[in-house]
């Protein structure tokens, strides 16, 4: 080995040494062989190089700087330290420069950020290298990580979400709850009963919520590890610290502000209230003249290495798939575990999401990916924004109706309304469309190329409808706290402006996909969505074209058609559905009943017959329609109950088409069928709705529940004609058919104003 030290560091550092019992005439450079600086350094309690750079803070009076040379003389025997290292900290501890000689040469001062796990003296592969087995028995059995894909989805998860997601939010929650309700939710929380009390501890305390640091800290060693492993290149470890330091100094103005949200997570880590131990524990880093931290926070990252590191984390989330992650994650925060190249789902991940897509959305593997496209519903949208918009220009239908008044707590859904006019609704549907994707991926039944079309169509019309993120997330939380809440699932809120609010959170990090797309589903023109709209709440609304179904759905309506109307193919289907436009019910009532209402005595003469009589089942349906006419219930001799007819021409069509009993082309036939029907016999929505209850009440069977079955469907029709809640159904958002226009222009990113055919 050459002697590298200048003749009076050598002799310098030969006098430390000797002063502490080593031989004075053996060149530093050669005191032993490196198993036995390796056993030296064990002894000092160093297990490897990354111990080494704590032992330098703090070594300011003689006695401390002693033990530091012959620390560094023995790191350098073992192989730790090269000779420019050695002879540089030799140099400082000898007084000859004033700093010490941290890494601080163009993008290597970026590991300053790592000093509280261990201080980074020499910023190179090897250096990291030699602390492999430490750091791969670290990586396994703390974060569970055995691979280089592993490494980059965690450190992804760091920087998008991390803990401070969950924490945070419990802090926020628990923050604004009463005493009664913090006992329940320590009560649910006793699996985890010193994070809980730590928490309260904290909010007690009144410490600031924000624990960041804890995660983008971690993110800046992890990188620092996976170069030690070799899965990470140079460049790449420092662009994954240096976004840990980018979102370090656009949260925090100081380290100290760093090591305060670090303390604090670190105490809900641990379960233990550390916030007392602070000025111990970090006072050395914070406040000592030779710490790495004494160069600032906001110095330590040049403009060229940020945007170099955005630039790739940009790069690593720049699939569309990303979109329908971040927006899925709301909900499932989990989901963020799978950025960057999505892993193999486990068998239960793959078991439970395979069950979601049989059971929840009755999803066949036969329909492929594509079938999905039924939940992409671009009616729904158009309702939600023609009601936001018509509710600022105070055009929204009468609340009160001839079927009844909504409740007073939906009616105050209705005032913010107004609120939305400004922001499409498009987000509400992509976000449950973006999870059924997720879905779909997890339960691994290929159709991988195709998968990833609908990813890109789903970020291609996102990026389309928000001008930027925060316009996507501002118009999510406008209509999360808009729509009426649902009772099975909490409100996205306070999810959402966390995401809104972190910089590291993956929707400011998404790229638009190039070139324009198509949308992930069908779009209907205006008047095929008002047309599928005549169906009422005859059944479920229907938000889009009817697709072909397979499942258990299909099973349910196959029965349906043939225990209520005998109906078992395409054929007799399509004969019903011509009498029904020709006649249908409605001529029946004219030819059997109408005339009873001219002669009343011969009415009631037929009624006493016939209860005087043992009755058919057919002269049974027929005594119980009598009495109603008798009655004029529901008005229905005073009614045109064509709308019956109507809704049922549309309410079958739909069912054979999802059967594939009928084409495209022969259900767009009927619905223009139903369409021309409605405007010859009503002028409005409430007319028709008048007809269409009077047809139900008139034509149903007598059955015990049929008083429980009227107010239910009076109740669905006055959610259809009020639109509360807004999606009930659509009745609210749309003209009648045939009459004068009374919607103002909609002004939505997702509208084409004046255009008659084509749905927004």
């Amino acid at each position: 080995m050459r002697y590298f030290l200048k003749e009076s560091l050598q002799i310098w550092c030969a006098q430390r040494l000797a002063s502490h019992g080593w031989h004075r005439e053996v060149p530093p450079e050669r005191a032993m062989s490196v198993p036995r600086a390796l056993a030296r350094l064990r002894s000092m309690d160093m297990e490897e190089p990354g111990a080494l750079g704590w032992q330098m803070v703090g070594r300011l009076d003689q006695a401390q700087r002693d033990e530091a040379v012959t620390m560094l003389v023995l790191a350098f025997n073992a192989q730790w330290l090269d000779e420019q290292a050695l002879s540089q900290w030799l140099t400082w501890l000898q007084g000859e420069t004033s700093q010490p000689p941290w890494p601080d040469q163009g993008d290597s001062a970026i590991w300053r950020a790592r000093a509280p796990f261990a201080p980074v003296m020499i910023d190179s592969l090897e250096a990291a290298g030699l602390e492999r087995e430490r750091t791969a028995h670290f990586l396994r059995e703390v974060w569970s990580v055995h691979e280089r894909d592993e490494l980059i989805r965690m450190l992804l998860w760091l920087a998008g979400q991390g803990h401070r997601h969950g924490w945070e939010l419990d802090y926020l929650r628990f923050e604004t709850m009463t005493p009664a309700q913090r006992l329940q939710w320590h009560a649910r929380m006793a699996p985890q009963a010193t994070y809980a009390a730590t928490l309260e501890a904290l909010v007690v305390q009144e410490h600031p919520r924000d624990v960041a640091a804890w995660d983008w800290l971690r993110l800046v060693d992890l990188a620092w590890a996976g170069m030690a492993m070799g899965w990470l290149d140079q460049d790449e470890a420092r662009g994954f610290a240096a976004h840990g330091v980018d979102l370090l100094t656009r949260r925090y103005q100081s380290w100290h502000e760093v090591a305060l949200a670090w303390q604090r997570g670190r105490s809900l880590h641990e379960g233990l209230d550390l916030m007392e131990n602070f000025t111990v524990d970090w006072q050395l880093l914070l406040e000592a003249p030779d710490s790495p931290w004494q160069r600032s926070l906001h110095q330590l990252l040049d403009d060229d290495l940020r945007e170099r590191s955005r630039a790739m984390i940009r790069g690593l989330r720049s699939s569309a798939r990303h979109w329908a992650l971040a927006v899925a994650s709301v909900r499932e925060s989990d989901l963020l575990y799978r950025q960057y190249m999505a892993p193999g789902a486990s068998d239960e991940q793959r078991r439970l999401s395979r069950e979601y897509l049989d059971e929840i959305l009755d999803w066949r593997p036969e329909e492929g990916v594509a079938g999905l496209s039924r939940f992409w519903m671009p009616g729904q949208v158009h309702h939600l924004n023609q009601l936001a918009s018509d509710a600022l220009h105070g055009r929204l239908p009468e609340s009160s109706t001839p079927f009844g008044t909504p409740s007073s707590e939906l009616l105050a859904y209705r005032q913010q309304l107004a609120g939305c006019a400004s922001v499409s609704a498009t987000i509400i549907m992509a976000e449950k469309y973006a999870f059924h994707l997720q879905m779909f991926e997890s339960a691994e039944y290929g159709d991988t190329e195709l998968l990833a079309r609908c990813h890109t169509r789903l970020a291609a019309m996102l990026d389309r409808h928000y001008l930027s993120v925060d316009a996507l997330l501002e118009a999510w939380v406008r209509w999360e706290q808009t729509l009426p809440e649902d009772s099975t699932q909490e409100s996205l809120v306070e999810d959402i402006e966390w995401h809104r609010n972190d910089p590291g959170s993956p929707f400011h990090w998404l790229t638009a996909p190039g070139g324009f797309q198509r949308e992930p589903g069908t779009r209907p023109s205006l008047s095929r969505f008002t047309a599928l709209a005549l169906s009422g709440p005859l059944n479920a609304a229907l938000w889009g074209e009817p697709e072909r179904q397979y499942g258990v759905q299909a099973t349910e309506i196959r029965e349906w058609l043939d225990s209520h109307y005998g109906l078992t193919g395409t054929a007799p289907l399509i004969r019903f559905l011509d009498f029904l436009v020709e006649a249908g019910d409605r001529q029946e009532y004219l030819i059997n009943y109408g005339p009873y209402t001219l002669n009343q005595r011969r009415l009631r003469q037929e009624i006493a017959v016939l209860e005087s009589a043992n009755c058919s089942e057919d002269e049974r349906v027929h005594l119980e329609r009598l009495r109603r006419v008798l009655k004029n219930d529901h008005q229905c001799n005073d009614i045109d109950m064509a709308a019956w007819d109507i809704a049922q021409v549309v309410d079958l069509a739909a069912a054979g088409r999802q059967l594939g009993w009928l084409s495209a082309e022969k259900l767009h036939h009927y619905l223009d069928q139903a369409l021309a029907l409605a405007s010859r016999h009503y002028s409005d929505w409430w007319a028709y709705g008048k007809g269409m209850l009077a047809g139900y009440s008139f034509f149903m069977v007598d059955t015990p529940e049929r008083d429980h079955f009227l107010a239910e469907f009076n109740q669905a029709m006055t959610a259809w004609q009020t639109g509360l809640p807004p999606l009930a159904g659509s009745w609210a958002s749309l003209d009648f058919p045939g009459a004068q226009p009374r919607r103002w222009p909609p002004l939505h990113a997702d509208t084409l104003p004046g255009d008659a055919r084509i749905l927004h």
